[in-house]
Formats: structure tokens, sequence, C-alpha cells
């Protein structure tokens, strides 16, 4: 046993050290096309104090750490470097719901699926849904995830309101908290929520809930080309209805989920045929009439903007399409895709980007798939490349497109491995002088998930 392990040991017990070689499973997350190398160690906490004497004792080693939740990302954010030791947060897994304030205190380790259910007994939510209620409350705050749901309740950080995290010197910070404002110096919460374990690691988060609204319906909309359907999704979102989702898929991918989850959703034939993309929109509240008119109107509005006809989805149809949407990357996953990117657009660049992706593709013989929160501008495409450097080129360029149009790289997935180089080449210098800056004052020595993110 070497020293460092020995230590480890010393902190948080034999049995939850590990060598890195005898759990690969705990060396990257589910990224497609990111390499990994094997850790030296994976050692899994079960307190504060655990993570402040693991960052101790990396500390005085020099040994590079990786944080890591449930492994759900998406961008190699967890994939550890070659001798890092990697620190699975799995065992944080406290929740405290507070329905006088409406937030719920937290631990990394606690999954989206497990907080939602605590939530729902005192009639409250957690809306955020990046498409995997196995993801971590760690993982999500990491990425800052967004999901379906963003249109309306917006992105993690509009979530989070409260963090205890360990610096990379082992001092504990706590920021925020039960609070429904704050205005103190700087916002050390939003600071570190995206930060991808680069600036510390949080072992506590407290987070905004909100209302359980009973009542859904769900409609689906085939139009007939793309820039009808993106034209749509503003007027859509700023009717005034406010949908709990407003998602886009192209007709490939349509086929694909409704194949994979065995989904018929009543849609003839012939509209099908003359279909390029669909719009899912989803409208909640807590009373039947007043959702079932706001359908109505939601119907008549999806029909002037160049929809052949509008389906209201019964509710358990409604309920498998989403999960259906929900589990795209598994269903694309399984049919042989290399690479899943997201690009966050303006609105109104959307049908310009995503044709320009199209082309991008085919000029690298790459086939390019997508579907996306519509709502927000996030486009999700499917990369099919088995070639490495043609994968290369063709991601690279979609990304390229996406910030020329007044995008950014990443909206909800995060940087990432997948995206540093091209963060690096394509984001605002400005920007990224600042953040260098940030993370070399927390992190002077860089052991904080170096490769990641924000190099300095």
């Amino acid at each position: 046993m070497g020293d460092l392990e020995h230590r480890l040991v010393e902190v948080v017990g034999a049995a939850h050290v590990r060598a890195g070689a005898d759990a690969p499973d705990d060396a990257h997350d589910e990224a497609l096309a990111v390499p990994h190398g094997t850790p030296a160690l994976v050692v899994r906490p079960g307190d504060t104090a655990d993570v402040v004497g693991i960052v101790h004792a990396c500390r005085a080693s020099g040994t590079p750490i990786v944080a890591r939740g449930a492994g759900t990302g998406l961008s190699g954010g967890a994939n550890a470097p070659d001798g890092a030791v990697v620190v699975c947060l799995d065992r944080l897994t406290d929740v405290t719901i507070d329905d006088v304030d409406h937030v719920a205190v937290v631990g990394p380790g606690v999954t989206l699926a497990q907080l939602d259910a605590a939530a729902r007994e005192h009639g409250l939510t957690y809306p955020v849904r990046p498409g995997e209620q196995s993801a971590s409350l760690g993982g999500t705050v990491a990425t800052n995830a967004g999901g379906m749901h963003a249109v309306r309740y917006g992105v993690t950080r509009a979530h989070v309101v409260g963090l205890e995290a360990v610096l990379a010197d082992g001092t504990v910070v706590r920021a925020g908290g039960r609070l429904a404002k704050v205005s103190s110096g700087y916002d050390v919460v939003q600071l570190l929520t995206g930060s991808e374990g680069t600036l510390a690691l949080v072992t506590e988060v407290t987070v905004r809930l909100q209302p359980h609204l009973p009542v859904r319906r769900t409609v689906l909309a085939p139009f007939p080309d793309l820039p009808t359907t993106t034209a749509a999704v503003a007027r859509v979102v700023g009717s005034g209805l406010a949908p709990a989702l407003c998602e886009y898929l192209d007709d490939p991918t349509m086929d694909a989920i409704c194949a994979a989850a065995d989904l018929s959703l009543g849609v003839p034939d012939d509209v099908r045929a003359g279909a390029d993309a669909y719009l899912v929109v989803e409208l909640v509240g807590r009373r039947e009439d007043r959702v079932d008119e706001d359908l109505a109107e939601l119907g008549e509005l999806l029909t002037a903007l160049g929809a052949p006809d509008v389906y209201a989805l019964p509710e358990g149809s409604a309920r498998r399409l989403v999960e259906a949407r929900e589990q795209t990357f598994w269903t694309i996953k399984a049919r042989g895709a290399d690479e899943i990117v997201d690009v966050v657009v303006p609105r109104s660049a959307m049908a310009e980007f995503i044709g320009r992706s199209r082309e991008i593709g085919a000029a690298h013989g790459s086939r390019v798939l997508g579907c996306g929160h519509a709502g927000d501008g996030n486009v999700h495409f499917a990369v099919f490349q088995p070639d490495p450097d043609a994968l290369e080129r063709t991601l690279h360029e979609i990304l390229a497109a996406g910030v020329a149009l007044g995008g950014a790289v990443s909206g909800e997935h995060g940087v990432g491995r997948a995206k540093a180089a091209a963060l690096a080449e394509l984001g605002d210098p400005g920007a990224l002088a600042v953040m260098a800056r940030v993370r070399a004052a927390l992190d002077p020595d860089g052991l904080l998930n170096p490769g990641c993110g924000v190099t300095p």
C-alpha cells in the first residue's frame, strides 16, 4: 500500500478505497468519443470532513482530483487522467425538505429521482429534467444541467440557492442558504455552479422547489419544413401560454424513439410522410378547465403557424413520448451514434444552425440527426461518423457554426474534456482570461479536474 492510499484509508476506511484498475466504471462518464485514463485510486467519502481529508492527502502528494457523481454526463467531465484520484460522492445522500421555505438541502450523491420523490410528499417538485433521472444533484450542479423543462423553469443555476464546498486547499466554504434572495458580495453559489469540479468539490446543495402542478396536456405538431418549425417556437414561447416543455425532433429521431418505445401516436401516414420535423409542447397547471382552454388556444396557434394538424395526446401516450424523448441518448447510442453534441444558439438562429450543421455533416460524410429544447435554442445532435478524424472535423465545425451565430459550445452538457479545446479557440478571449484567473486563484496547483473546462 502506497503512502497516498494509506492516508486515504485512514480518512474514509479501507472499504471505501479501491484501486482505479479495479473500478473501471468510475473512471469516466457517458461521453462517447472522449478518452480517459486509469485513476490511481477511487475513494468514496461519507461526509464533508472526509472530503477535506482527501483533499489534504492529494494536495500533499500532488495528485489530481476528479469529482464524480452518477457518471451520466456527456462531455467527459468525469473522465479521469492516469494517476488521478476519483472522488465519488454517491455516499453523501442526506435529503431534508423544507416545506415552509420551499427548499431542499441535499447531499451531492442524491439522484434527481430521489429528490423529486421526496419533494412530491410535500406537494412540491424539483423541475430540472436533464433527461436522466438517475443523475446526481452534484453532477447536475457541476454542469449546470438543463433539460426539457428549462423553457419554463430555467436550468440548474436558477434553482441552486446555497452550497457547501471544499476548496483545493481544504477550506470549507458555505455560500447562500435557505434564502429567497441575497445581495451580499460576490455570488459564490453561481460561480461554483457549472464549474465542473474545477474550483471546488461540492458537499451540500440547497435548491429551490416548485409547487407540483397536477394537470398536464401534451400536443404533437408535425411541420413540413425546418424554418416553419423553428419560427413556430418563438410564437409559442411568446404567447403567454408558458409551456412546460417545447421540444423539437427531426423526423428520423422521432421515428427512432417511437420504434424504441414501441409507441404509435396516431399520426396518419400521409401526414408523417410530409413531416420534416415535430414540436412536442406540454402545458401544465392546477385546474383542468384552465389548462384545457390553453390547450385549445395552443392548437389554434400551431395550426395557424403551419402545422397541417395538431394531435392532443392521451395521458398515457404523452407520458410515454416524453419518457422516450428523455431516453433519446440511449436510443441513438444503441443505433450506433459516434458522438452526441449540444450547442445553444438564439432561438431565431435555430433553423440556420441546424441547416448549416446538416451541410457540415454531408461535407464530411457524417450523418447528423437532431432534436433539442427548441424553447431555449438548445440543439442536440447525434453524429454518425466512425472515422475519428472526420468525426473531429465535423464536431468542431458544428461548434464553430453555433458560435458564429451568436451561440455557445454548450447549453447544458458542460465543457468537460470534449469541448475544452473548442472553448479555448472559439470563446471570447476576455471572458476566458477572467475565468482562467479565477481558476488559478482557487486552485493554483491545478489539481482539480485538470484538462476539464477552462484552462488557466
